[in-house]
């Protein structure tokens, strides 16, 4: 670790340990930051990074405690019998914007209330400086908004509220906890960009606690890299995406899928032979349709709601405008887009789910439209299953293993099913003997391949896929990527793949379409779609991806 000079330090941790119940959350880390620095904290879940937030706030929760053989700010220990430790010296911004904000105050009460809790402000000059700090994080208007409540912002503008209730005291140190891991692509760029523009500004010291490699790159001057409480390795950030020394950091950037580049499969570790049956594939390929029917075909679609909410009262929201594309068989279609963007809507309406008001969907030459009769849709699913963002919600928790994938094998003998469900869970990296099992049992990685092994069970020729990886850390995404791949390669599996993460699509998809506001502003090649964009909307998208350096072979 780079050494450097007490007296220089805004930030000195040494020796730091966060205890539970005995078990080391984290295990004797030191970490340094001079003023307007970002040292990012990186690292999976379980790796212990947000503990070291916790106990940097001394915010951890009993029973667990901590300890550290040193910790100051400025050269001095920090007390934190003092009051005014939390919110002067030391502030956060927090991930979810939701529940940092009290929804029944103004953002003005708020921030005047920090202000004064603090520095003593007069109400006067505690209004003038929350007005000063709406100004500051790029609120226009702020002599109005600040009297708005949480409630009357957007994700993105919520967000620079709670960076300015972080900063509205001037703090010597932020801990940026996930701060944009709830955002879209565009205003994540924002939040990360005002991050740094304010810590440089300022001169604050800046921890920024993240999973993500991409706000590691865009942002952070250093960065420590944690595995199992302990930090395996610190070095400038540029150093560390190129040229990473400990064999956990190079795994890890090897799994973020790159922006400028496809690659045909993620390099990971050995995680366990996935085995391929030649009897299970015959079985899963025995349902098979006529060769030239379109998996997927959607023409024309549209689709209205009401407002909701009295606010809003007579407003339709056009989810869908008219919007028309086909999956070839063997294809993977990317839809891509941000909050709002209708990416999920269209996804119920293409699983029989939801009906169009406009357009119509065929799913393997069977129409869909808003004239189906509800007593139609049990034969229009046949042949198509959906693996969801979260598979711990999509299974039954009461249910084993065993039964929850035999349950879409419909007309399947017992004696048959019990034969092949152990062949489904080895095709997707799972032994057998887990089949006794609960979803509870199991990591959310594991969890996933079991969702991916029932939506096999039923046979399908299509495979919806509704943000199938964001829920998962970045190595356990990869493999997940990886074992879709080869279920395309090997069983010609086509697949609606819908996300709003565009290095993903690049390394998924063999074409992609961009939707905006309910409309299909791009369809066409992967490649062509990132390499020369048409829409100007899609063009914008690609300009707030970060890119991480190309990952050097290991010396």
């Amino acid at each position: 670790m780079r050494s450097i000079p007490a007296l220089d330090n805004r930030l000195r941790i040494r020796g730091l340990e966060v205890l539970y119940g005995g078990a080391a959350a984290v295990d004797g880390i030191d970490i340094d930051a001079v003023p307007g620095e970002i040292v990012a904290i990186v690292g999976e879940s379980g790796a212990g990074k947000s503990s070291v937030g916790a106990a940097l706030l001394d915010l951890v929760d009993p029973p667990g405690e901590w300890r550290a053989s040193e910790m100051t700010l400025d050269g001095v220990p920090i007390d934190y019998k003092r009051t005014h430790v939390r919110g002067r010296d030391i502030s956060v911004i927090f991930q979810d914007p939701q529940t940092a904000l009290n929804p029944l105050f103004t953002v003005e009460s708020q921030l005047v209330h920090m202000v004064r809790h603090h520095l003593g402000l007069s109400q006067a000059e505690a209004k003038r400086r929350a007005v000063e700090m709406l100004d500051e994080v790029g609120i226009a208007d702020p002599e109005t908004r600040v009297r708005a409540y949480p409630h009357q912002f957007s994700g993105g503008m919520r967000q620079r509220v709670v960076i300015a209730l972080a900063l509205a005291c001037r703090p010597r140190l932020v801990i940026a906890d996930e701060p944009t891991s709830a955002l879209d692509v565009s205003v994540r760029a924002q939040i990360l960009e005002l991050i740094r523009s304010i810590c440089r500004d300022r001169g604050m010291a800046c921890l920024l606690i993240t999973h993500d490699m991409g706000a590691v790159a865009a942002i952070s001057d250093r960065a420590v890299v944690m595995r199992h409480g302990k930090a395996v390795e610190t070095a400038p950030t540029g150093q560390l995406l190129a040229a990473p020394t400990a064999p956990y950091s190079r795994t890890l950037i090897a799994a973020v899928p790159p922006v400028d580049r496809k690659i045909d499969r993620f390099a990971l570790p050995d995680t366990g032979a996935v085995v391929s049956d030649p009897s299970l594939e015959r079985w899963l390929r025995a349902n098979e349709t006529d060769a030239a029917a379109v998996p997927l075909a959607v023409t024309g679609l549209g689709k209205t709601f009401g407002a909701r909410g009295f606010l809003k009262r007579g407003t339709p929201v056009h989810a869908l405008k008219d919007v028309s594309f086909e999956i070839g068989r063997g294809e993977i279609f990317g839809l891509v887009g941000e909050s709002g963007s209708g990416k999920s809507t269209l996804a119920q309406i293409a699983a029989g789910l939801l009906k169009p008001d406009q357009g119509e969907v065929r799913l393997l030459g069977k129409p869909f439209s808003a004239a189906t009769p509800d007593r139609a849709l049990r034969r229009y699913r046949d042949g198509m299953q959906m693996v969801f963002q979260d598979p711990f919600s999509s299974l039954n928790r009461r249910m084993s293993v065993l039964d929850t994938i035999m349950e879409p094998m419909h007309g399947v003998p017992r004696a048959e099913a019990l034969r092949l469900v152990p062949a489904l869970l080895e095709r997707v990296g799972l032994p057998p003997d887990v089949m006794t099992r609960k979803p509870h049992a199991f990591s959310g990685g594991q969890r996933q391949r079991i969702a991916i092994a029932r939506a096999l069970a039923g046979r399908p020729s299509l495979l919806i896929c509704d943000e199938p990886t964001s829920a998962l850390d970045v190595s356990i995404q990869a493999q997940i990527l990886n074992l879709l791949k080869d279920l395309r390669d090997d069983l010609g599996l086509s697949m609606l793949f819908i996300t709003h993460d565009l290095p993903v699509v690049r390394q998924m998809c063999d074409r992609v379409g961009v939707l905006h506001r309910g409309s299909l502003v791009e369809l066409g090649a992967t490649e062509a779609v990132f390499e020369s964009p048409r829409a100007d909307y899609t063009r914008a998208l690609l300009s707030y991806l970060p890119h991480l350096p190309e990952l050097q072979p290991a010396s």
